[in-house]
């Protein structure tokens, strides 16, 4: 399942994107605009900021801004950033990839192809989607995340 850090993240970002030229926009604002705690919050746009998705400045037109256009950073960029792989397993990741603890062989576990493929499902539809698409949706954003 997706984190709530991870949705506070994509609404918070999603926000940015829907601004001109990405922001900047106050810690305040953002909060407000992503529905979310603004402590919470702030501890995420800081991972955020050191994972090079962010950028700010400080001062009376300070704020946080994307690092990049929005149609640059997908999905799959935030989630990433947070979460780390999109595999619901060591095995299945593309940039992780590793043995699960309890496998006692990858080459003949029956799981990995499947979870591969479910791995490859949500990487297309996550790594597709970019903010601008979300900020250019006609649909508000979903405080409750439905």
């Amino acid at each position: 399942m997706l984190s709530n850090r991870s949705r506070y993240a994509l609404r918070a970002m999603i926000h940015l994107a829907s601004l001109p030229g990405g922001g900047p926009a106050t810690i305040g604002e953002i909060a407000e605009a992503a529905t979310a705690p603004r402590k919470f919050l702030e501890a995420i746009l800081l991972d955020l900021r050191r994972r090079h998705l962010l950028v700010s400045r400080r001062g009376r037109n300070g704020g946080y801004a994307l690092a990049a256009p929005a149609d640059a950073i997908s999905f799959a960029d935030v989630i990433r950033a947070l979460e780390g792989p999109l595999a619901l397993a060591p095995c299945a990741s593309r940039t992780a990839h590793g043995p699960c603890e309890t496998c006692p062989d990858v080459e003949t576990c029956p799981l990995q192809p499947v979870l591969q493929d479910g791995r490859d499902a949500i990487a297309a539809v996550f790594e597709a989607r970019t903010l601008l698409q979300a900020a250019s949706s006609s649909s508000p954003i979903d405080p409750l995340g439905k």
